[in-house]
C-alpha cells in the first residue's frame, strides 16, 4: 500500500564527465576543492564523521554515512527541516566517468526545498566540472 503522506522524492543528476573518478573523487572528498563548487566545510572522509556545509544563507548538518573510495560516497544533509541523504556514485567509462549524485528524503510538503535541490545540483554540477578543469 502506497501511503502519499510518507512518500518522499528524490533529485538526481547524472553527467559524462571527461575525467577518471580519482579525480572527481577528490573534489567531492577534499575540503578546499569542496569549497571550490558547493560551499566552504569541515569534512572528512571518515564514515560516522559530523560536517558542516556552510554558505551565504545558511549552514547544512552532514554525516557520513558510506564511503567507498572512487566509487561511492554518501551522508546525511540536515537542513531548514529537510532531512535527507545525498549519495555519489562514480562509474568509470571509456572516456571518463559518469557521476551520479542523488538526494533523497523530500517530503511531499517540501516543495521548495525540492525545487531548489533541483536548481542547486545543477549549478553545482557545473561548478564542479569548472574545479576540475582547473584542478590538477
Amino acid at each position: 500500500m502506497n501511503n502519499t503522506a510518507t512518500e518522499t522524492r528524490t533529485v538526481i543528476v547524472e553527467r559524462e564527465i571527461a575525467f577518471p573518478p580519482e579525480k572527481i573523487w577528490r573534489a567531492l572528498t577534499q575540503p578546499h576543492l569542496i569549497e571550490e563548487w558547493l560551499m566552504k566545510n569541515d569534512f572528512k572522509p571518515a564514515v560516522d564523521h559530523r560536517f558542516h556545509l556552510r554558505g551565504d544563507w545558511g549552514a547544512v548538518e552532514c554525516q557520513v554515512l558510506a564511503i567507498e573510495p572512487h566509487k561511492t560516497l554518501s551522508y546525511t544533509w540536515s537542513a531548514m527541516g529537510l532531512e535527507s541523504v545525498v549519495t555519489w556514485t562514480l562509474t568509470p567509462t571509456g572516456t571518463g566517468t559518469h557521476l551520479r549524485m542523488e538526494q533523497s528524503g523530500f517530503k511531499p510538503d517540501q516543495t521548495q526545498a525540492y525545487q531548489g535541490a533541483k536548481f542547486g545540483w545543477q549549478k553545482f554540477f557545473a561548478n564542479l566540472e569548472q574545479t576540475l578543469a582547473k584542478a590538477d
